[in-house]
């Protein structure tokens, strides 16, 4: 990673915002933002594509009173420097009023020293190990029996550093690293074609599953679909398998987030202290998790962090509130802040995941006798005010708590206060993202087929 002069560079950050202030600012904070990738993809053991990408980019955001404009760059050069500070403030001064604007309160920032939450692995990876791991990822996936051909293997290693600085005081940074390893393949049986795949991401190289393994699971999952049936219209139990049960709690974060609220627009505006999951469910927002793909040492407005359960025990403790949102509800921030080098912060979770129960994927089948186990899913849809919810699937069906075969375009529906509250929690949860959940069984689901 480039260092001398570059986006992280505290001389560029402090003199940005100092100047923001010399030209007219009453409050400014700057953002710097790098990054370096290198991907490479594979067919059939021969080398298809290979990626380079190295980024650098400078965000500032000004304040004249109660109103603020951003403005960003790739260019870190003085002359660009000196226009982004002059366009920045000649914007702030014709914005519209926005009572909530402004930084970040000063009670509510991270104090240092940061703690090490080991994001970064030095360990680099060349093309040459990339493509030699993405190809032993297909090889394997080509080996399982069934497997008729190859989308491609694909292998990345990347790294990204993160700096905020305010003119009240906030100074801090943090730096990571992603290795990902991914392979898809087709199967095929009597002229019918299905899609399997799999892929994984760490921060640590040797968090990464091999490449042996990452193919074998792409190879069965693709068997395993091959040759699906419809099914007719009816109401049975559905069970999402722990790579899809996060699309059916993440509503929940649009309808919890504090701009949500603030506008009067979410199905769950009048829940806040009231039960919306089962007795026992826990959503933990883990900000501090050692390697963990959303971990932060502070939001994005330099605001302190904490772990904490959004849902605790069933019940809806919290907003997800950036400092906009927040001032605009009478509360403080929670440090969900989430932005980009451009524009005013949205919000966002960190590390999130939903406790999981004492029922294996097996177990839950068992319990539900005859069902719909979902395994991929396509177009969910979402009325927010209501929150009705539908979406497009594809899986297998059970009976007897075993899968009798696969199954295709079938569609799942429900309105989510309902489904929640009759969820049971699967023992199945993997920490592959910065969302996870184990596999879920709702009983009683509406299931449109053929």
């Amino acid at each position: 990673m480039p260092s001398p002069q570059t986006a992280a560079s505290p001389d560029i950050l402090h003199d940005l915002v100092a100047s923001a202030l010399r030209a007219g600012a009453d409050a400014a904070e700057a953002v710097s933002s790098e990054s370096a990738a290198l991907s490479v993809g594979v067919r059939n053991g021969r080398l298809e594509d290979v990626e380079r990408e190295e980024s650098r980019d400078l965000g500032l955001r000004v304040f004249i009173g109660r109103r603020q404009a951003t403005v960003s760059s790739s260019d870190l050069s003085e002359p660009t420097r000196a226009r982004l500070i002059e366009r920045a403030v000649a914007m702030a001064r014709l914005a519209p009023e926005d009572p909530y604007a402004g930084l970040a309160p000063k009670d509510r920032l991270a104090k240092g020293p940061f703690p090490d939450l080991d994001l970064f692995d030095p360990t680099e990876r060349s093309a040459a190990e990339l493509e030699a791991v993405s190809a032993e990822a297909e090889a394997a996936a080509l080996a399982i029996p069934g497997v008729a051909r190859s989308e491609g293997g694909h292998a990345s290693h990347s790294t990204s550093r993160w700096r905020l600085v305010t003119s009240g005081g906030f100074d801090g940074a943090y730096h990571g690293s992603s290795f990902s390893l991914g392979v898809d393949v087709i199967a095929e049986k009597d002229g019918g074609m299905e899609r399997g795949s799999e892929g994984r991401s760490a921060r640590h190289l040797s968090d990464l599953p091999d490449a042996a393994w990452i193919g074998e699971r792409a190879g069965q999952r693709a068997v395993a679909r091959v040759g699906p049936r419809k099914i007719a219209s009816t109401t049975a139990p559905v069970i999402f398998d722990n790579r899809m049960a996060t699309q059916v709690i993440s509503p929940l974060l649009g309808a919890i987030s504090g701009p949500s609220i603030a506008r009067g627009t979410s199905f769950l505006k009048n829940r806040l202290n009231q039960r919306i999951l089962p007795v026992g469910a826990d959503l933990i927002d883990d900000p501090f998790r050692p390697r963990g793909h959303g971990s932060t040492p502070f939001d994005d407005e330099g605001v302190a962090v904490e772990r904490r359960a959004i849902v605790q025990d069933g019940i809806l403790t919290t907003w997800l509130l950036n400092s906009a949102s927040a001032a605009q509800l009478g509360l403080a921030s929670t440090g969900h802040a989430s932005r980009g080098s451009a524009g005013p912060p949205g919000v966002s979770t960190h590390n999130l995941h939903l406790e999981p129960g004492e029922r294996d994927l097996n177990g839950l089948m068992s319990d539900a006798g005859t069902g719909l186990l979902i395994t991929s899913m396509f177009g969910p849809s979402l009325n927010g005010n209501t929150g009705d919810w539908s979406a497009g699937v594809s899986g297998f069906w059970f009976e007897g708590g075993q899968i009798a075969y696969p199954v295709s375009e079938i569609t799942v529906a429900g309105n989510l206060i309902d489904l929640w509250a009759r969820m049971q929690r699967g023992a199945d949860l993997e920490f592959r993202s910065s969302f996870n959940s184990p596999s879920l069984l709702f009983d009683a689901v509406a299931i449109a087929g053929k």
